[in-house]
């Protein structure tokens, strides 16, 4: 397949590019480097398009990964944050409307904000940020989209993902991926009190095999992406006291943020069924993938 893959230089969008062009596809990579990291694509050997979402690259795909967004949650700015997302949501639907390709583009369980877990897509959304209410505005537009074109799209709500490739993102990094690095330097991790908020912290290979196995699912769906079970800050530096050999206790810090998610974890029924999804990686076997990987 010829396949466009959106934010091909983050996080997500590189592990993704770099696994479809190893098992034979044609990957193209979209992506303005605002975010990304040129990094994430030194192995990647396809092309590599720098551009808004204006233009679309040369030919005909037969598929679109759409994954450029804006992930940083503490944007107020209405205007930037809807018009990135949903504005440019809109033009990539319009290129696969011609090209007839099927699509498949990153959610976030952000669209569920503070509603009981397990957070099923049957719940009433109920975002507690601009980021989250794009996100839900993307998955309502996906669905007129398809509508109109009676053409595949899945929708993925993505929760915690970590692994390789997200340095670049700094404090936007994963929970998993900041208190290591504050770890690494010796310092007590930093967490907000009492540090027995829960994440639903999935494993990049399980959100790859997410995607690829999307690639085969007809109709237009919101699915969540994530472990199937939640973790508390607190058992994450446990954790990580144990790969790194410390022995460093949290320092509970206030927390500032009135739109913080308490506790998420994915109910995953609906992508087990819908896509054969079965995430493969616990978080003890994670950490210590991550962390013999030298990229945490």
């Amino acid at each position: 397949m010829r396949i466009l893959v959106t934010g091909g230089a983050g996080f997500i969008g590189s592990n993704l590019a770099k696994y479809l062009a190893a098992h034979g596809h044609k990957v193209v990579v979209l992506d303005d480097f605002s975010s990304g990291d040129f990094k994430n694509l030194v192995k990647f050997t396809g092309e590599v398009y720098t551009d808004r979402c204006e233009n679309p690259p040369a030919g005909r795909f037969d598929a679109i990964f759409h994954e450029a967004s804006i992930t940083d949650t503490t944007v107020t700015d209405q205007w930037k944050m809807m018009q990135n997302n949903l504005e440019r949501f809109r033009t990539i639907l319009s290129w696969a409307m011609v090209w007839k390709a099927r699509v498949v583009w990153a959610s976030s369980a952000a669209t569920y904000g503070n509603r009981p877990a397990p957070m099923r897509e049957s719940d009433e959304p109920s975002p507690l940020n601009v980021y989250g209410y794009s996100k839900l505005a993307m998955e309502r537009l996906a669905a007129k989209w398809h509508g109109d074109s009676h053409l595949p799209i899945i929708g993925l709500r993505y929760f915690n993902v970590y692994g390789p490739g997200e340095a670049h993102k700094g404090k936007f990094a994963s929970m998993i991926y900041q208190l290591a690095q504050q770890m690494k330097a010796g310092k007590r991790p930093r967490i907000f009190h009492d540090g027995n908020q829960r994440r639903d912290f999935v494993w990049i290979d399980d959100v790859i095999q997410a995607n690829v196995k999307s690639l085969e699912a007809e109709g237009c769906h919101i699915l969540n992406v994530g472990s199937g079970v939640s973790e508390s800050f607190n058992a994450i530096i446990a954790e990580l006291n144990r790969v790194m050999h410390t022995n460093l206790q949290p320092e509970y810090i206030d927390n500032p943020y009135s739109f913080f998610q308490n506790h998420t974890e994915a109910d995953i029924a609906a992508a087990r069924t819908i896509l054969g999804y079965s995430p493969n990686v616990g978080l003890v076997e994670g950490v210590r993938n991550y962390y013999g990987s030298g990229a945490m």
